[in-house]
């Protein structure tokens, strides 16, 4: 794995074209893959794809969730 196939968790987000929050979400519920070097969220450009290729998964309790829940 290089330097190139770490995303940041800011990246993935403008990848996915969703917002941060939404992405930070995702990766607390385990829905989104990723790893922390420390307090840092990551996610690998490579499991990613795979993710996005499965057909990702929603957040538990769908679009109408709310974001302090």
């Amino acid at each position: 794995m290089t330097n190139d196939d770490i995303l940041t968790l800011a990246e993935a987000a403008d990848y996915l074209k969703i917002s941060y929050h939404r992405a930070a979400e995702l990766a607390r519920t385990n829905a989104l893959p990723h790893f922390r070097l420390g307090r840092q969220i990551r996610v690998s450009r490579t499991e990613l794809m795979e993710w996005i290729e499965r057909g990702g998964q929603a957040l538990p309790g769908g679009w109408r969730r709310k974001a302090d829940e």
